[in-house]
């Protein structure tokens, strides 16, 4: 009896050994005094690993993988091709090819979100594609770029005022002016709004015939932009349901990709009151025209082109942009080096987001959410995991007020935009928001984290962040053309839209912040000049945020280059003379 009873304990032990183990190393921890007990009365836990480490040596190893499997040769981009896309390139691809190689560009292959973006245009005729390009060419916020023999120009068609109109035309047609004599013509339809115009509900994506569209350009009484998107959604979908609500947002652990790839609004239509773009004043196109913007939520059908943004240059999107001299300088007179860089998240904007159809939840849009977290100085508990002072990593959790964990976020608005759509007025969206100067994007640089966070759409300083000298994290809904080019976790951090891991991952790379650590009783031994926190920063924590600031900015200077931008542009409009011709299979490419 005796003897069995032993061997239920040895078996016991073999099979939960892993957690005693962590159990006996946390009361080591406790005894060595690092850290002491706190009034947060919460269970704390220990691990020896941590999800970022991972993350990170997973995205370099597919960025090398992708990078190195790019065709060498014509025939070999020929080939790919093929593979991939099930037809023979388009016409002229042997011209775009060696525009790209003699430009130095590193992904030749890597075209599926463009192929992805003209897929439901090849269920249409070439004629019927030209005449929709027309038709929506004279709605409001549209404009024209057309190439004919061999020259790119710009024209408005609608005669709806609009104070945005022309500059994406203009860069569009900047970008396409360099090779504009290899291409057949053919025109554009361009949107001159930020946010995404096309909307097909599921049962008209392959209708032969598109009606034209209203021509007024705002939804006045008669709809909005969720009514319109949902209709998008598979029928028996959730969000095809009559009613959705709002609920508290989830946790997020940490995201692989952008919240692009990951959030379903068709199965969690409540989900859809956090994004502003969902309540957008402007009137959506109800048929599948072809509309070419800077980037594309979920659901939208726009055809992605590169923003003018990046291509161009001005003192506000643009990293050494001198305004004086007009000359674009590889390094910021406004950066400082790493060792420089506070150890803050840094976020300034406008208070920008969504519209107000229908209005009242505005306190809901992306950026209010953040500042409202930001600014918030409550004892709301919040988990944060870190590193303890060991020589070996080995990481704990603790629940610490949320008035603690934002004493390293630096992040205001400096601008109230018609804070009458905010529930409670002007008042109310001071009171629960901090607000701040507005400060010059030279000054951003003076921090090593950077937040970006969409605006009425996609955010126009991500390149800019990219090609300094710190590290953007990234919060978004918007796919860009870019998108299979570049590696989240590599080049960048991309966040959830919940943002609730942003504490965590400042803790992983900077360690706890030193309130979090007083409230804690933690102490070590006396680090280098008498500081007592020193110890607590994460031994490879630094290095590695520095690894990613590094990468981004190499990327911006090898694959995010202007030139990359119009060899992007170059192999759409080849496409998209294919797809508007009417005898699509004279217009391919055969070696």
């Amino acid at each position: 009896m005796r003897t069995r009873r032993r061997h239920g304990i040895v078996r016991y032990i073999a099979r939960h050994s892993g957690y005693i183990f962590f159990a006996c190393v946390f009361l080591l921890f406790m005894r060595a005094g690092y850290v002491g007990s706190s009034s947060s009365g919460v269970k704390e836990t220990v691990d020896d690993e941590h999800p970022i480490a991972r993350l990170m040596d997973e995205a370099e190893e597919r960025y090398r993988r992708k990078l190195g499997g790019q065709s060498r040769t014509l025939e070999e981009a020929v080939g790919e091709y093929q593979r991939r896309y099930g037809r023979v390139p388009p016409r002229g691809f042997d011209g775009w090819w060696a525009f790209a190689r003699g430009n130095g560009v590193k992904f030749v292959d890597e075209y599926d979100g463009l192929v992805e973006d003209l897929a439901p245009f090849w269920e249409l005729e070439g004629r019927e594609v030209r005449r929709r390009v027309e038709q929506v060419s004279k709605m409001p916020s549209i404009d024209v770029v057309r190439i004919r023999n061999g020259n790119a120009s710009t024209a408005r068609l609608s005669a709806f005022e609009d104070e945005e109109v022309s500059a994406r035309a203009n860069g569009f047609r900047d970008m396409i002016s360099r090779f504009a004599g290899a291409l057949p013509d053919m025109d554009f339809s361009i949107n001159a709004k930020a946010e995404g115009r096309v909307l097909v509900p599921w049962e008209q994506r392959r209708a032969a015939h598109a009606e034209a569209p209203s021509e007024r350009p705002d939804w006045g009484t008669d709809g909005n932009v969720w009514e319109a998107w949902r209709r998008t959604c598979a029928p028996g979908s959730a969000a095809r349901g009559l009613f959705a609500s709002v609920r508290a947002g989830g946790s997020a652990g940490f995201v692989r990709g952008p919240a692009a790839q990951t959030l379903d609004f068709c199965a969690s239509p409540h989900a859809h009151y956090t994004q502003g773009h969902f309540f957008s004043d402007w009137r959506t196109l109800p048929a599948l025209f072809p509309v070419f913007s800077p980037a594309r939520a979920r659901g939208f059908m726009d055809i992605r082109i590169p923003s003018h943004y990046y291509y161009g240059s001005t003192d506000r999107y643009t990293y050494g942009w001198d305004p004086v001299n007009l000359e674009l300088h590889d390094h910021d007179p406004m950066d400082v080096p790493w060792e420089s860089k506070k150890d803050t998240v840094f976020w300034r904007g406008a208070t920008t987001g969504g519209g107000s159809h229908p209005p009242g939840f505005a306190m809901h849009y992306q950026r209010h959410r953040f500042l409202r977290m930001a600014s918030d100085n409550s004892s709301t508990p919040r988990p944060l995991t870190f590193a303890l002072p060991t020589p070996t990593p080995t990481y704990t959790t603790h629940a610490v007020p949320l008035s603690l964990l934002n004493t390293v976020l630096d992040a205001a608005f400096t601008k109230a935009l018609s804070p009458e759509s905010y529930p409670g007025g002007l008042p109310a969206l001071l009171a629960a928001h901090r607000f701040a100067d507005a400060v010059p994007l030279g000054a951003h640089w003076s921090h090593k984290y950077l937040l970006d966070i969409d605006g009425m759409a996609y955010s126009a300083r991500f390149m800019a962040f990219l090609a300094s000298d710190s590290v953007p994290i990234k919060a978004t809904v918007y796919d860009e053309f870019w998108e299979s080019w570049i590696e989240p976790w590599l080049h960048y951090i991309p966040l959830s839209s919940t943002y609730d891991e942003i504490y965590n991952i400042y803790a992983y790379f900077s360690g706890p912040p030193r309130a979090v650590l007083e409230y804690l009783n933690a102490s070590v031994p006396q680090g280098e000049g008498g500081d007592k926190y020193a110890a607590w920063r994460p031994r490879d924590g630094d290095r590695r945020l520095r690894r990613i600031a590094r990468a981004g900015k190499q990327w911006k200077r090898s694959v995010g280059r202007p030139v990359d931008m119009e060899v992007y542009v170059y192999r759409l409009a080849l496409e998209w003379a294919r797809i508007c011709a009417d005898d699509r299979d004279a217009m391919g490419f055969v070696l």
